[in-house]
This record gives C-alpha cells, structure tokens and sequence, in this order.
C-alpha cells in the first residue's frame, strides 16, 4: 500500500512540475467576459500567433466594450471576407512585449502623465491616468479604461478593458 501511495505522488508531482501556465489565449478562453474576443481572434486566425512565445500585452476587450459597437459592426467583421480588417483591429489591442501594470504607470510617470505605446498592427495607443485608472486612447480620440490588470500568462499579460479602441 504504500508503494501505491508513494507512486501516486510521484505522478502528481510529476504532472504538477510540468503543468504550463496558461499563455494570452488560454485566459480570454477561460474567461465567460470575452467570449466575442475569442471568437474575433479565432476568426482572425490569431490563435497560434497570439499562443507563440511573445510576450504580448493584450488589451482584451470584453463582451460588454464590444456589445458598445454600433449594430452589425462584430458580425460584419466575423464574416471571411472582412478577416484583415478584423486582424488590424485586434493587433491594434496587442503590444509587443510584457507591460504589466508597475510597466505602464511607470511609463506615464516617465512621460510626464503619457506614454505612447505601438500595437503590433503599427499603430498609437496613448496610455494616461484618468480617475485613477489606466486610460487609453486611440488614434480617433476614443478611451477605454483598464477595468482589471495583470492577468499573467506564460507569454505576456492580458488587461482587460471596457471599450474596443480602433486603428485609423
């Protein structure tokens, strides 16, 4: 018997020392809030992109900033034909690189209350301090405020946000 027992822990730790974190991808899936997220990204063929080694800072909209769109705008961008438009939007809420949190602020400090930060599909997201939240702003003056920060993956860190901000 305990050999048994002996063996059943060995296996445990075993599996438990090689367990991954979960990567970028894998939080917005296990997440009930980002459900449109996931379905754009896989739309966009985004996946194994976005599961590569990184790091990655994402932005993840949830349902909500999405459902702020005006009508139609998500089905349109799900359809195949609309897929690189879709891809420039949700690249546009990635940044190269692991910005937690202690990151950005710091950033903004440095900045004298702003820092710009390039998004992966080349584009300018102004990072600032607004009631005390981490606001960004996109290229057409539009915000969206961090509403939770540093959910750490195992290639970046994913901020959710209230509003979907858009490339020009």
């Amino acid at each position: 018997m305990k050999n048994v027992l002996f063996v059943m822990v060995a296996i445990f730790i075993s599996a438990t020392s090689f367990a991954q974190t979960k990567d970028v991808v894998d939080i917005a899936i296990g997440s009930a809030d980002h459900t449109t997220l996931v379905a754009a990204v896989k739309a966009a063929d985004l996946v194994t992109t976005l599961k590569g080694k990184g790091p990655f800072t994402v932005f993840a909209p949830t349902n909500a900033a999405f459902a702020k769109l005006p009508a139609g705008t998500v089905e349109t961008l799900l359809k195949p034909e609309n897929k690189a438009q879709l891809a420039k939007i949700l690249t546009y809420h990635v940044v190269s690189g692991n910005l937690d949190a202690a990151a950005v602020m710091a950033a903004i400090k440095a900045g004298n209350g702003k820092a710009v930060v390039t998004t992966v599909s080349g584009g300018k997201l102004t990072t600032s301090i607004e009631g005390g939240k981490v606001k960004l702003t996109d290229e057409s003056g539009n915000a969206a405020f961090v509403t939770t920060a540093d959910l750490k993956g195992s290639n970046g860190v994913v901020h959710v946000i209230d509003a979907v901000v858009l490339p020009k």
